[in-house]
């Protein structure tokens, strides 16, 4: 299949996705947080889990290994996908779709990054009032998937107020 047999000419006016990875690390009953830095567009002074854009060329796997390593210094193992996210963007022809990956970590031992502060926080303990607005639900979802589970699969939009409303797929 060449470059025209993939249909992007006829698709330049239609709906289109920004790529992301998340991923939340463990080690042991903890998890790895970043405290986005004060400059930050989005999520400055919130907790979150470790991420970024999945880069042109670039699989969600090697993405969220690549962001783990930039952000925290860290080699995961055990990586695994554990929802996908599609999320309204407030615009008619762009959204983000978000890829959630669970990963272990051998140690604790992180390097500073500027993307903010990174804080290993108990997972029964999760600063909840200090999070990105969806993390108090997805973050306790994530970690309790058993081992072989099938990925959730999550569509957010907004209501009239602005807040956002999360819809998770039911299993079929």
């Amino acid at each position: 299949m060449g470059h025209d047999e993939q249909g992007v000419d006829a698709s330049r006016q239609r709906y289109h996705v920004v790529p992301r990875t998340l991923c939340f690390v463990r080690h042991g009953d903890e998890v790895l947080l970043l405290k986005g830095a004060p400059h930050k567009r989005i999520w400055a002074n919130r907790f979150n889990g470790l991420g970024g854009h999945v880069e042109q060329g670039e699989d969600v796997l090697t993405s969220v290994m690549r962001e783990v390593r930039e952000e925290a210094g860290l080699e995961i193992t055990d990586v695994r996908l554990a929802a996908v996210v599609h999320a309204d963007a407030a615009d008619p022809l762009l959204g983000i779709l978000f890829f959630v990956f669970t990963g272990r970590a051998q140690h604790k031992d992180v390097v500073a990054s500027p993307e903010g502060s990174l804080e290993w926080v108990p997972i029964s303990a999760l600063p909840a009032e200090s999070m990105a607005p969806d993390l108090p639900i997805l973050l306790p979802r994530v970690m309790a998937l058993p081992e072989g589970a099938a990925p959730l699969f999550l569509a957010y939009s907004y209501d009239e107020h602005d807040q956002l409303v999360m819809r998770f797929a039911e299993p079929r």
